[in-house]
C-alpha cells in the first residue's frame, strides 16, 4: 500500500535545516529521495469543497486539527448506514466496519475501496500515517495497524467532524435470543443477506447493562443478537428458520451447559408482520420437538451492544463455536 509524504518546498526547507542542526541526515538528497510531491488534479484545485463547512468542521478538514476524544457525535453511534466524507459527500465507510476501540473518536477496521489516500504525517515528533478523503483531500485523522483489536487488525481513528452518516434504508431488523450470543452471532453473520450483526443485551430492566451485571442474574436481559438484513436477498421466514435448526427452544432459561435467563430463547419482533410470522413458525416448529417449546415472542426493546471484545468473537479468538 502506497504511503506518499505530502509536503510543500518551504516544509521540506524546515525539514531538512532541522534534521540538519539534529545531525540526523546530512544532504538535501537524503530527503529528496523519500519524498514523493502530491499535486491535486486540476478537477480538485477547481472545486472548492470547503467554504460551506463550519469553523470547526473547517478546521478538521482543511486545517487538518482534531477533536477532542470522547466529544463526537458518531464516537458511541453503531445505527446502520454508510459514512462520507462531510466536505464532497464521497462515501468513505460501511457501518458494518465500524467498532469500538475505546479509543474516544469513531473507529473504522476497513474502508470503501479506492474512498482513501494515505500519507506520512511527521507532525508532532512522530511518524504515522494520516488518512484523507481521496476525492477532496480533506483530513479525516490516522490509520493504525498491529493493535489486534479487530480480526483485520487495523483502525481508522476518524474525527466525527470529518464524516457524515447516510441511514441505509433497503434494511429491516431482527433480534434473536438463542443462548451464547457468540454462537448467534457468527451464524447470522455467515448468512448471505445479513448486511451486519451486533452481540447485546435485550429485554432487561435496568440501563446501560455490562456483561458482569447480566451475569448476575438480576438484571432479565438476555443475551441477544440485533442484525439487519436484505430482504429482497433473505426473508425474516428464512433467518427464523436458520434460528429454530440452530439451538434447543425447549428448555427454560437454558442451552447446554449455560443456565440463566440471560441464556432465554426469545424473538424480539420489530413489526406486527413479524410478530405473525414469529409465532406461526413458532407452531410450525413444533413438530419438530418431542417437548414444549419455551421461546417467548416479545416486542421489540432498547438494544444495548455489548463489549468490544464479545464482538466476532469466536473469529477473533479462532473458535469455531461456544459449545453447544
Amino acid at each position: 500500500m502506497k504511503i506518499t509524504i505530502r509536503a510543500s518546498l518551504f516544509a521540506v526547507r524546515d525539514m531538512y535545516v532541522n534534521a540538519c542542526q539534529n545531525n540526523c541526515i546530512k544532504s538535501f538528497a537524503n530527503i529528496k529521495n523519500e519524498i514523493h510531491f502530491l499535486f491535486l488534479s486540476k478537477q480538485i484545485m477547481a472545486t472548492d469543497y470547503f467554504s460551506k463547512l463550519s469553523t470547526a468542521e473547517k478546521h478538521i478538514l482543511k486545517d487538518k486539527g482534531t477533536e477532542a476524544p470522547f466529544t463526537g457525535k458518531y464516537n458511541d453511534f453503531f445505527e446502520v448506514g454508510i459514512f462520507v466524507c462531510r466536505a464532497c459527500e464521497s462515501p468513505l465507510y460501511e457501518s458494518n466496519c465500524k467498532f469500538d476501540s475505546g479509543c474516544g473518536w469513531p473507529s473504522f477496521d476497513d474502508e470503501i475501496a479506492g474512498a482513501i489516500n494515505r500519507y506520512e504525517d511527521l507532525s508532532g515528533g512522530r511518524i504515522r500515517t494520516e488518512i484523507c478523503c481521496a476525492k477532496c483531500d480533506g483530513h479525516l485523522g490516522h490509520v493504525f495497524h498491529g493493535e489486534q483489536i479487530t480480526k483485520k487488525d487495523t483502525r481508522h481513528c476518524v474525527n466525527s467532524l470529518s464524516i457524515r452518516f447516510i441511514p441505509h434504508a433497503h434494511l429491516e431488523v431482527a433480534t434473536f435470543g438463542g443462548g451464547c450470543f457468540w454462537h448467534v452471532e457468527k451464524l447470522f453473520k455467515m448468512t448471505k443477506g445479513v448486511y451486519l450483526a451486533h452481540s447485546g443485551y435485550m429485554g432487561g430492566n435496568t440501563e446501560n447493562p455490562t456483561y458482569k451485571d447480566i451475569c448476575k442474574g438480576n438484571t432479565n436481559h438476555a443475551e441477544v443478537v440485533h442484525l439487519y438484513f436484505n430482504p429482497k436477498v433473505i426473508t425474516y421466514q428464512a433467518l427464523l428458520n436458520i434460528f429454530w435448526e440452530n439451538h434447543n427452544p425447549t428448555t427454560l432459561n437454558r442451552q447446554g451447559a449455560d443456565v440463566g435467563t440471560q441464556y432465554r430463547s426469545v424473538i424480539f419482533y420489530s413489526s406486527d408482520l413479524q410478530q405473525q410470522q414469529a409465532e406461526k413458525s413458532k407452531a410450525a416448529a413444533q413438530q419438530q420437538f418431542e417437548n414444549p417449546i419455551v421461546t417467548q415472542i416479545e416486542k421489540v426493546q432498547k438494544f444495548f451492544r455489548a463489549e468490544e471484545y464479545h464482538q466476532d468473537y469466536l473469529d477473533k479468538n479462532n473458535l469455531g463455536s461456544c459449545g453447544l
